[in-house]
């Protein structure tokens, strides 16, 4: 690993570089998840850096969750996960949220979500059918006073039928833009009488289009309910 952790010069920060070099060797899988790093000794002998300079730059990497320290065994590059990405795109969603984020959602939904519809009926598993029927049933069963998990339920509909095309990819791009939709949702049920059973309907006609492995059907219900949604932001939201 000399290559990896030879002397640096000082032309930039030294914790930005050693932190760059690092990074840098994750990127390239030179250093593989579940590699152990060297001691904090050995890693500034290599480097030819000050311990402050180092720790510094170990800091940043485990706060970006590039690499994990464990206290009494050592430094070990991470395991990343799907939910590591989806956490950083919540947090940028959150703190972003408001009347235009509103209908850029509705806008990315519009543009992938009848796709996603699409893949789902092809690829789904009984599972999944089984999965999205157990969602239906609650929404229909769930207490009208009870909007909260009224939300809830329509948002794990959309999340499982994303998961229901086999792509984490599509996981990772769509469960943060899910996880908004209760806040949007909320502000739909208390203004806007009978939205719930239009949304019903609609997941009942996608499931039976799932379950029918009709992926044109289930494109085309998909389309729908994103249509009314932007048909809801504009008489409501539009202004606000």
């Amino acid at each position: 690993m000399d290559d990896i952790f030879g002397k640096i010069g000082t032309s930039q920060t030294l914790s930005q570089k050693i932190e760059r070099k690092i990074e840098e060797a994750i990127r390239n899988k030179r250093l593989i998840p579940g590699t152990k790093l060297p001691s904090e000794k050995e890693l500034c002998e290599s480097f030819a850096v000050s311990r402050t300079a180092l720790r510094e730059a170990l800091r940043r990497l485990s706060a970006r969750g590039l690499i994990e320290i464990k206290k009494g065994s050592g430094m070990y590059v991470s395991e990343l996960k799907i939910e590591d990405a989806i956490k950083s795109l919540n947090l940028y969603y959150d703190m972003k949220f408001d009347s235009n984020l509103i209908r850029q959602i509705i806008e990315v939904r519009r543009i992938f979500e009848p796709e996603i519809g699409r893949l789902a009926a092809t690829n789904r598993s009984d599972e999944d059918v089984k999965i999205l029927q157990a969602n239906v049933r609650e929404l229909e069963l769930c207490n009208p006073d009870n909007t909260q998990l009224e939300v809830d339920l329509i948002n794990r509909f959309h999340m499982n039928m994303a998961k229901a095309t086999g792509n984490p990819i599509v996981i990772i791009s769509m469960e943060p833009i899910y996880s908004l939709l209760p806040r949007l949702r909320n502000m739909i049920y208390a203004n806007i009488e009978g939205e719930k059973e239009y949304t019903l309907r609609l997941q009942k006609e996608i499931l039976n289009a799932l379950i029918d492995k009709d992926a044109d059907r289930s494109y085309q219900y998909t389309v729908e309910l994103l249509e009314r949604n932007m048909e809801v932001y504009d008489k409501y939201f539009k202004n606000v």
